[in-house]
């Protein structure tokens, strides 16, 4: 069974409506965080919604503490689902249609392509020969990547925790990409996955991705950066403490289509101008931090805190991140008993 979680400000879109309909017919959930704009309900069959108010009075402290108008109200649907028993959460937005793949078993076992290497990978050459990059990837970085061939290497399995599926036609870039090359974009559905192994970097977005159990804590948004960057920021965390407990980070081939909703692509190219100045300086300041090896929630919240610590202490983000931190890892046990 799977349970998807989004938030929005819409009606049911379409994408929306095959994608309760596929999980009514599996016995899966849609979890739906409602904000102060937007529908009062969300009639569609597997969708599970819970408006704004409904979400403050809910047992957990970030109902009470996260901003309102915020896209990381989507934490609240992480910690329903994993009270209600989720064995695996996928999250996406309103504007992701799945595709048949979307459909297929996931296991955190995944016989893939391993890219050994330190520094940045562009993981969308593994699955496109066009000139794109995800949304995130450092510009200094891309002409480097571009010359670069796609990995070959053979297939292993290997244990990923969190797996990023990506999105045909109008896929994860960013603005600058939006503004000066072609769309859509379609990627190879035959491309076996890729995993990057430990030092190896590539942003990793949440439109179309998988978290197991054990990962449960690396969900977490952070609130004090820029819309465009919570989950880009929260990637770059997340890959650092998968290397703490073995694990690591896969992409797979196209499993939904994106409908992309009405952007400002300016207000976007604004929102996303921390990341070119900052992503490269993020990846050096977690890559040297000294964290704990281990997997029990404790040992992974520990490695969390000390990574946001070390962002705010940077001047990346302000002293109230760590309060929702730690109000999230009290959520979360929470929400595990």
């Amino acid at each position: 069974m799977l349970d998807v979680v989004i938030t929005t400000i819409f009606p049911p879109t379409p994408a929306m409506q095959v994608l309760s309909d596929g999980l009514a017919a599996r016995g899966g959930r849609l979890w739906v965080m409602g904000d102060r704009k937007g529908p009062p309900a969300y009639d569609l069959p597997a969708a599970r919604f819970c408006t704004i108010d409904q979400q403050i009075a809910l047992p957990f402290e970030l109902g009470r503490q996260l901003p309102e108008r915020h896209y990381t109200r989507k934490n609240l649907g992480y910690l329903l689902a994993i009270q209600q028993g989720a064995q695996t959460i996928v999250e996406t937005d309103d504007d992701n249609a799945p595709t048949t793949g979307f459909w297929e078993p996931r296991q955190a076992q995944v016989r893939a392509r391993p890219v050994q290497r330190s520094g940045w990978w562009n993981v969308y050459r593994d699955f496109s020969s066009a000139r794109i990059w995800p949304r995130g990837f450092p510009l200094t970085h891309l002409t480097t990547s571009f010359a670069e061939p796609p990995t070959t290497t053979g297939l292993v399995t290997t244990e990923c925790l969190i797996q990023q599926g990506l999105a045909d036609d109008n896929p994860d870039v960013d603005a600058l990409y939006r503004l000066t090359a072609e769309l859509p974009v379609r990627f190879d559905p035959t491309a076996p996955p890729v995993a990057l192994a430990r030092g190896c970097w590539c942003p990793f977005n949440s439109q179309n991705t998988t978290f197991f159990p054990a990962a449960w804590p690396l969900l977490y948004l952070p609130s004090h950066c820029s819309f465009r960057m919570t989950d880009i920021w929260r990637s770059f965390v997340a890959q650092r403490c998968l290397w703490e407990m073995d694990s690591c980070l896969s992409f797979a081939g196209p499993s939904m289509r994106q409908d992309r909703n009405e952007h400002d692509l300016l207000r976007d190219f604004e929102q996303e101008i921390p990341g070119y100045l900052h992503n490269e300086r993020i990846r050096h300041l977690l890559a040297g931090l000294v964290l704990t090896s281990g997997r029990t929630q404790t040992t992974v919240a520990a490695n969390l805190t000390a990574c946001y610590t070390a962002l705010v202490r940077a001047g990346l983000l302000p002293e109230a991140e760590l309060k929702l931190v730690a109000a999230w890892q009290r959520d979360l046990a929470l929400a595990c008993t």
